[in-house]
């Protein structure tokens, strides 16, 4: 019969023989716990003694961390067992459920962004063997076939692998993106399958207790008060093994879990009693399934307080300061500690102690918890800066950037940054220069060389302080000279920190390389191998474009490049040719943004490039002609950008208000380009050029000259006689056209590669051209190349009867073969009305009707929208709107998407003379798309509408269609914000009661939440994040432009003059410019300030519109906004006074009004605003009159002196001369000069009078000095090891009698009460319950 404990009975004897032995607290014992990493775990003498070893359990080499060998150091688990395996060290086969060795859950996999980042680098990588393999096989094309024939085989085998790896890859990737938006929650069962049924289970050492009895939480039917007592019984059975215990102690934590409210009615004096237990073990997984328990008993503030009652505070510390071995103690101390931070204001909960303790693991190099206290410690700097101020935590933070040591920097200079936003948080830095040490890797002459990884995690961080405006100030401060000695170090000569330097301008300017940037930097002529003529612009159209409609969306990272730009300085020295021309394209990209974004007068002094001129001429022989090779090259650069894309303002002039739709990549192959020959060509020219291409020579289509007969498609055979002597005077285009047909095998059999895409686009021209002429419409009609493609459509058609064993458009054919070219071949037939008509007689329109229908070929779907042409209105529109609304969520996404480049654009490129109809046909279509019952289709649908919106006229079409949005919600809200920019929106929106209740809204709350949407979207855009690889029919297609002005109810209010009026009667303005006359020096309240930002970007928007000007003249409310930009003592406060000025510029009245206060703003050269302005003087807005940023502030002072930690005068004051020497020694060995000798002494006294270390009231005194002084981590172990192990029994169970003096905890007065009758009480319920 067993013996049970009641849940109110006192400490077992198991908690008694815990402490059975007097050693250090921080150690554990040789023999009793060697099973716990390298031997056998005893839990008898027999076993100790190692008499009994044949059920000895091992548990890994010592000082080996339990958790799984693939856990990140400083990461933590989310349950605990121990692994154990034979001696031998191999798992036997027969271990029942057991099937690894990783308990811990799904946190101990990696996490979904680690793996999506995996993912995208094998995609990058897969996309680079994918480029390399079609250039060389476009290299062995040009040469003899049969000479490389070996050579091709080998490419091609390998770039079909790639294609298959990619495909495999991206929907790898697809799936790993829609499972992190949802998701899964695992089972619970999982990890108690683990345990149950595994012969590694700990025996019962009473025949009378079933392990059946102790499967709690599976007892579905049991109520979980019920089963929460039974498993606190469960953890009064004495003598059982560890993971006995830790068994137990994980299915209480289920328990939480599936329970949580269960933890608000804790009866703390039981459940503290069993937590105490725990933490008292010798067993380190025991001691660490304590923490877990109590971590997830958390529930408020008040059960902090509780738990604090129990003691944990120096058992943490104890905890923490054990060394690598004990990993898992440690990791879940440090994690029950990061759970207070969970808490509302649980922060206040940690004592100075514990942070004390977490700084020592924080400055301790070969910590393998260093990171994560880092980590704990920068959390609670955010929080509660004043505790980590008071603890030492500051400076640990600030070394571990300075000494590059921490692999994610930016984390803690984020931190930093947020406290230089504000005065008071200012005052929480003492030297105020702790983020100055970024700079510290690269200004340092004697130190740059052979550290290359502190070079590139300098880098990293530098970037990340750039792109904000609290790191623009640091950087500025002492006239700039940060920014000029990083510049000037890229004088030193080392080329990986002049390279790393030069990247970080490129990143911080936004500049984004062109395409054929390693092309250029290895030497390379542009007009050789660069081939730029052919290139279209591949970087980022940075800003609206000059005269564009008010639509055009305000860029914030321009305005902010255009406050960077003109702090940089650039020098030409440049030993390594390839960094001299990187130095070079980025002074071009920095000339081209200087063009752009500055204003004239700043502009000029760019633009002349004084030094470089005057060295050319007054140089002499040596520096004479490097400056004029620099002028040179930037020049050559700067025609090469312009060739590839057109940026500068007199270009942005006379594109002002155009727009380039996207279009597919298939699309794009069957383009016209300009033919090098001329249509009009004599006869015998014409035919030495047939004869030339080497069709009327060979069958062998590899030899033939693809490039001279594209030019004579699209060149002579234009003319219509050429085109007949082509067709009739020779076998030129019996031969051409026979390649094409499907049953021939050339064309259909070909590999899908870059190189072969020629083929494609030689087919398109070739049917553009024989549409262009009677003669050429009649030999396509009657080719069999159209019937042999109708009939292997018709294979796909159910209803044809006609069939085959391997069809030719099979998904296979489809994506590996140029099978697919063959629908690119029927677009171009789709673009004229008589192509449309012949395939009306082949019966093709009604085979792809039908395509429309068939399950699981999306992929013929999908390619055969993106290659027909809709611009005509044809049956062709109707198997549009099928896959519009009929079709599944994929496929209607894909077309929704699709439909862009028809509702954007007036017109559309084609060969043909016929115009082409509006695109009001593809916006009604998007209309439809509004009342998908998929909500992701709705928003694709309002965001194109959004852009069709940017013209006046596709506007008012919308608002005709009356689009109802309601369903929508906060979706539709952008689209009937827009509505509001014409009369007859805003018409057609009153009528629906839509604006004065929106106006109220706005009014109320949502003018404040648009600052967070602001200053989320420019962090946004900021941030370096891998995006999610596009399709090339959405390449265009963004979720969210991140870093312009969202829309703003007011902005969109101004645009008419109905809305205007409507605006002064409410007298929301008025409002508004008196908060910010009112609240404009508001430095402590966030909700003022929150609302003073609000209150500014209101202004902003109603000011940069051209009706808005007159509420600005009304009104002083820019001089109260020039002056918050140039006076106000918080940071962000002052930029979004910066951001706003430069809104308000964008109208011709704001312009007038910042140009009377000196203020100058960026023009083109027709001297309109693109939105962008500066000061007269820099130092205006970048000059803080505050001493709190240079860090000398009386206010630090009153701070520390306010928080000054209140010690225990008691802990000075000792009547034991031997304890009063103790005392002294333990606070001298804090000063590193006498610190041997004090831990000598110690020593010493330790081996004469051991019964001191076992004085309760001693160690309460040392721990007062180790939290009021600073101590290395060694130390803090050194001192707390020299006490013997039953101090802290003592201390923890309040057992402390006889000693100087004794409190008892309210906590464990309870637990004494609740000794006496808790017994008999839980002994009489279980005998009722039976």
């Amino acid at each position: 019969m067993s013996q049970y404990h009641g849940s109110g009975a006192s400490v077992t004897p198991t908690q008694a023989n815990i402490f059975r032995h007097g050693r250090s607290l921080s150690h554990q014992g040789v023999g009793d716990t060697k099973g716990l990493r390298d031997g056998s775990y005893a839990t008898t003498k027999e076993e100790l003694e190692g008499r009994s070893l044949a059920n000895a359990l091992q548990f890994g080499p010592r000082g080996a961390s339990l958790a799984p060998s693939a856990q990140p150091p400083g990461s933590f688990s989310s349950d605990m067992k121990t692994v154990m395996l034979p001696r031998a060290g191999t798992p036997r086969a027969d271990l029942g459920t057991f099937t690894g060795g990783d308990y811990f859950g799904a946190e101990g996999a990696a996490s979904s962004e680690q793996r999506q980042k995996e993912l995208r680098d094998k995609i990058n990588k897969e996309t680079k063997i994918k480029v390399g393999s079609e250039n060389l096989l476009e290299a062995l094309i040009s040469k003899n076939a049969k000479q490389t024939r070996d050579q091709r085989q080998k490419v091609e085998s390998e770039l079909t692998s790639s294609n298959r790896k990619l495909d495999e890859l991206n929907a790898q990737l697809e799936d790993e993106i829609e499972l992190s938006k949802n998701p899964t929650t695992p089972n619970r069962e999982r990890l108690s399958g683990l345990f149950h049924g595994s012969p590694m289970k700990s025996p019962a050492r009473d025949s009378g207790v079933s392990q059946d009895q102790f499967s709690l939480v599976d007892q579905e039917s049991e109520s979980p008060t019920y089963i929460l007592s039974e498993i606190l019984q469960a953890l009064e059975v004495e003598g059982m093994q560890a993971d006995f215990y830790v068994e137990r102690a994980n299915s209480l934590v289920d328990l939480f879990k599936k329970y949580p409210t269960l933890k608000y009615d804790l009866a703390w004096p039981i459940f503290g009693l069993r937590v105490q237990t725990m933490l008292l073990s010798e067993s380190r997984e025991v001691v660490a399934a304590g923490y877990r328990v109590t971590r997830h008993g958390i529930a408020d503030r008040g059960s902090l307080q509780t738990i604090r009652g129990l003691n944990t505070d120096d058992l943490v510390i104890l905890s923490l300061i054990k060394e690598n071995k004990a990993s898992i103690e440690r990791e879940q101390a440090l994690k029950f500690i990061r759970a207070f931070l969970e808490v509302k204001d649980g922060v206040q909960e940690i004592s100075n102690a514990v942070m004390r303790t977490i700084v020592a693991v924080a400055e301790h190099h070969e910590d393998y918890l260093r990171n994560m206290g880092l980590l704990t410690l920068s959390e609670i700097l955010v929080r509660d800066p004043a505790t980590v101020l008071e603890a030492g935590g500051v400076g640990a933070l600030a070394t571990a950037l300075a000494d590059g040591s921490y692999h994610g920097p930016e984390s803690l200079a984020m931190n930093f940054l947020h406290l230089f936003d504000k005065p008071k948080l200012r005052s929480y830095l003492r030297s105020g220069y702790e983020l100055d040490s970024a700079f510290t890797p690269f200004t340092d002459a004697a130190n740059v060389h052979g550290q290359e990884e502190k070079l590139k995690l300098a880098a990293r961080l530098l970037s990340s302080i750039l792109k904000t405006w609290t790191g623009i100030f640091i950087a500025s401060r002492q006239d700039f000279q940060a920014i000029k000695s990083l510049l000037q170090s890229l004088q030193y000569p080392v080329p990986l920190a002049r390279d790393l330097i030069l990247d970080l301008l490129f990143d911080v300017l936004h500049v984004q390389p062109p395409s054929w940037t390693s092309s250029f930097l290895a030497g390379r002529r542009l007009t050789t191998y660069g081939r730029v003529a052919n290139l279209k612009f591949e970087g980022n159209d940075l800003g609206p474009k000059a005269g564009a409609e008010e639509g055009m969306k305000f860029s914030l990272v321009d305005h902010f490049t255009t406050l960077v730009l003109v702090l940089s300085d650039f020098v030409k020295d440049a030993d390594d040719p390839r960094l001299k021309r990187k130095g070079t394209l980025l002074l071009s990209e920095i000339l081209k943004l200087a063009d752009r974004c500055l204003p004239s007068f700043v502009n000029a002094d760019f633009q002349a490039l004084p030094t470089l001129i005057t060295e050319s001429i007054e140089g002499g022989v040596h520096q004479g002609p490097l400056a004029a090779g620099v002028i040179y090259q930037i020049d050559s650069v700067n025609r090469t950008i312009q060739r590839t894309g057109a940026t500068s303002k007199v270009q942005q002039s006379r594109s002002a208000g155009s727009e380039v739709t996207g279009s597919s990549t298939a699309r794009r192959s069957s383009e016209p380009s300009k033919s090098k020959l001329s249509v009009d060509i004599d006869e015998l020219q014409f035919r030495a050029l047939l004869l030339e291409t080497q069709v009327l020579t060979t069958a062998n289509y590899l030899k033939w000259k693809w490039d001279l007969i594209n030019d004579l498609i699209e060149g002579p055979l234009l003319n219509p006689k050429r085109l007949d002597e082509a067709i009739k005077g020779s076998k030129f285009m019996k031969r051409l056209v026979g390649f094409y047909r499907p049953f021939k095998y050339r064309f259909s059999e070909a590999r899908n590669t870059k190189a072969n895409q020629r083929y494609v686009r030689t087919g398109c021209a070739l049917v553009r051209t024989l549409l262009r002429h009677p003669d050429g419409r009649a030999y396509l009609s009657e080719s069999k190349l159209l019937a042999q493609v109708a009939e292997c459509l018709a294979q796909l058609d159910r209803q044809s009867g006609l069939t085959s064993t391997s069809p030719l458009f099979s998904p296979y054919n489809v994506s590996e073969k140029l099978t697919g070219g063959y629908f690119a071949i029927l677009g171009a037939l789709s673009s004229n009305p008589e192509g449309i008509q012949i395939l009306g007689r082949w019966y093709m329109i009604n085979m792809l009707y039908r395509i429309m229908d068939l399950n699981g070929r999306d992929d013929l779907i999908k390619i055969m929208l993106s290659n027909m042409d809709f611009s005509l209105d044809s049956h062709l529109r109707v198997m549009l709107s099928k896959a519009l609304t009929s079709c599944a969520k994929n496929i209607r996404i894909y077309a929704t998407r699709f439909l862009r480049k028809y509702a954007i654009s007036c017109h559309q490129e084609s060969s043909t003379q016929h115009r082409p109809e509006g695109p009001e046909w593809a916006i009604r279509l998007l209309v439809t798309q509004l009342y998908d019952p998929e909500v992701q289709v709705c928003e694709i649908a309002v965001q194109i509408l959004e852009e069709v919106c940017n013209e006046r006229a596709q506007l008012e079409y919308v608002v005709r269609c009356r689009p109802a949005l309601d369903h929508l919600g906060a979706i539709g809200a952008p689209l009937l914000l827009r509505f509001l920019s014409t009369s007859l929106g805003y018409q057609y929106l009153d009528g629906l009661d839509y604006i004065t209740q929106e106006m109220d809204d706005w009014f109320l709350g949502r003018n404040d939440s648009y600052v967070t949407l602001v200053e989320a979207s420019l962090s946004r855009a900021l941030m370096v994040v891998p995006e999610r690889p596009q399709s090339s029919n959405d390449e265009q297609m963004q979720a969210h432009e991140y870093g312009t002005v969202p829309p703003h109810f007011y902005r969109e209010l101004t645009r008419t003059i109905e809305g205007c009026q409507l605006l002064r009667d409410s007298g929301h303005f008025n409002t508004f410019v008196a908060n910010i006359q009112d609240s404009w020096s508001e430095h402590e309240d966030a909700e003022t300030m929150m609302k003073l930002k609000g209150s500014l970007w209101a202004v902003g928007n109603v000011g940069s519109m051209a009706l808005g000007g007159s509420f600005l003249q009304e009104t002083d409310v820019v001089d109260w906004i020039i002056k918050i930009a140039t006076s106000s003592k918080v940071l962000t406060v002052r930029g979004t006074a910066f951001f706003v000025l430069g809104l308000i510029s964008r109208s011709l009245h704001g312009m007038e009004i910042l140009t009377e206060h000196g203020w100058t703003a960026a023009t083109d050269y027709l001297g309109r605003s693109l939105g962008y302005c500066l000061p007269p003087k820099l130092e205006d807005i970048l000059t803080l009159d505050s001493p709190n940023l240079d860090g000398k502030s009386q206010e630090s002072t009153l701070s520390l002196a306010t928080r000054a930690p209140k010690v225990d005068d008691r802990g000075a004051q000792t009547s034991d001369p031997i304890h009063a020497r103790i005392l002294t020694l333990t606070t001298d060995l804090g000063n590193t000069v006498i610190t041997g000798r004090a831990a000598s002494d110690l020593f010493a006294i330790k081996t004469k009078s051991p019964e001191s270390f076992t004085s309760v009231a001693l160690f309460r005194k040392v721990m007062l000095i180790l939290e009021k002084h600073s101590f290395s981590l060694r130390t803090r172990r050194f001192i707390i090891d020299l006490f013997d192990k039953s101090v802290m029994r003592k201390i923890v169970l309040e057992d402390d009698s006889g000693d100087e003096f004794t409190t008892i905890s309210p906590v464990r007065t309870k637990q004494l009460d609740s000794r006496n009758r808790g017994g008999s009480d839980t002994r009489n319920q279980r005998a009722e319950r039976s």
